[in-house]
């Protein structure tokens, strides 16, 4: 291997080691884009622009900025995710604490071109859960280990058609990983005096990549009142590494996994009222009715999901205290990506989102940004069963999210 691609593989790593994930929103997506936005439940980010990490959501606002901009920062995501009440056939079991804390770096730059153009490109998060059992735990066939990250690395371009509107779009190179496993003694046992293929139920470590592209528009009536709509196309991945099923047929490393990611449509809008306050919103939408099943390319199925398509409702505030502070603060309904089938291993519930956060200026052209979430799950009944186990219990997810970010325009 040559040094080059030595240095490549080794950044590609750091990257992924950092970008460790806990789902903070419905199904496995993140909302963990910035500090800014966690602190108004993202609320209008898709059109606010004040810092340059506006690029994860919509590249038509980039055309709002007149010099270069620099963000970087850190979200810190720490789950409590709790699995109680749990009864392996019928037997019961000590309730499982599959959560824990997770880090989620992000990095954007924007840079005009002209009074028409505007580039940028950024590195961050869209999609990653976690989840991990006790080796012990008597239903690891449906609990065990469920690891997913991926990371967003963002081309975009922005053009300014008049004074009133801004068009825009982007190429996403999405890198995704995946570690699977699921054991049970038992079924492994009768699977091969049946068919001869021994090893666990199922063991997966893959990784890929796949091109996806955005596009997005923005329009101003004026300097205080505006509204962004953008899309994103996410693609399947095809994930290629070590894969072991024991129900189809052993090793199939010879194929690639299919992970089907979902397309997000976002509006938002920013109203600034006065000197001191303004009210943004956004609606987004998430075709969580793409990601129906995990198979390889071989039709080997592993898993069956059957989920639908998910919204968030996001309504926040601003108030400029004067010219060090701003305040903010933000509420989000998230809904369940998961319907009737529902999961131990990818805990899934209506979330709501109780958000606050501040920037602080430290001179004209930099600032500091804090932002803090709460977030708030309910309780699930889940029933998950195969030809001869099953498994009962209630699921809860709650967390809290921290974020810190550094921005400067030159």
């Amino acid at each position: 291997m040559n040094k080059k691609r030595l240095f490549t593989k080794s950044i590609l790593a750091l990257t992924v080691a950092m970008a460790s994930q806990q789902a903070a929103a419905a199904g496995f997506q993140l909302n963990s884009q910035s500090a800014t936005g966690l602190g108004r439940a993202f609320a209008g980010d898709a059109v606010i622009a004040d810092n340059a990490s506006v690029l994860s959501r919509n590249a038509a606002a980039m055309a709002l900025f007149d010099a270069p901009a620099i963000s970087l920062g850190l979200n810190v995501i720490d789950t409590d995710i709790n699995v109680k009440g749990i009864k392996y056939n019928g037997v019961d079991q000590a309730d499982q604490s599959v959560g824990g804390a997770s880090y989620v770096p992000n990095i954007y730059y924007i840079h005009p071109i002209n009074d028409k153009f505007t580039v940028g490109g950024g590195i961050y998060s869209n999609f990653g859960t976690k989840t991990e059992f006790d080796n012990d735990f008597a239903g690891n066939e449906f609990g065990g280990l469920t690891d997913v990250k991926s990371i967003n690395f963002a081309l975009s371009v922005a053009y300014r058609i008049n004074e009133q509107f801004s068009i825009g779009g982007g190429l996403d190179v999405i890198y995704g990983s995946g570690k699977l496993e699921r054991s049970n003694k038992m079924l492994e046992a009768g699977i091969e005096m049946k068919t001869g293929v021994k090893g666990p139920l199922l063991d997966v470590d893959a990784d890929g990549y796949a091109l996806g592209w955005n596009i997005g528009g923005v329009y101003e009536v004026n300097e205080d009142n505006r509204f962004g709509l953008s899309y994103r196309y996410s693609p399947d991945l095809e994930a290629k590494g070590d894969i072991h099923y024991q129900l189809g047929g052993g090793d199939l490393s010879d194929e690639k996994l299919n992970m089907p990611l979902p397309d997000m449509a976002e509006f938002s809008g920013f109203h600034k009222l006065n000197d001191q306050f303004a009210v943004h919103y956004s609606v987004q939408w998430i075709k969580w009715s793409e990601f129906d099943k995990l198979a390889t390319t071989g039709n080997k199925t592993l898993n069956t999901y059957e989920w639908k398509d998910g919204w968030h409702y996001a309504l926040g505030g601003t108030y400029y205290l004067n010219n060090d502070w701003e305040l903010r603060a933000g509420y989000m309904y998230d809904t369940s990506a998961q319907d009737q089938k529902t999961s131990i291993s990818v805990p899934d519930s209506d979330r709501q989102w109780l958000s606050g956060g501040f920037t602080y200026h430290i001179d004209n052209k930099s600032n500091i940004d804090f932002g803090l979430t709460y977030l708030m799950g309910k309780d699930v009944n889940v029933t998950e069963s195969t030809d001869f186990t099953q498994v009962t219990a209630t699921t809860r997810a709650d967390a809290w999210l921290y974020g810190v970010q550094y921005s400067r325009s030159f």
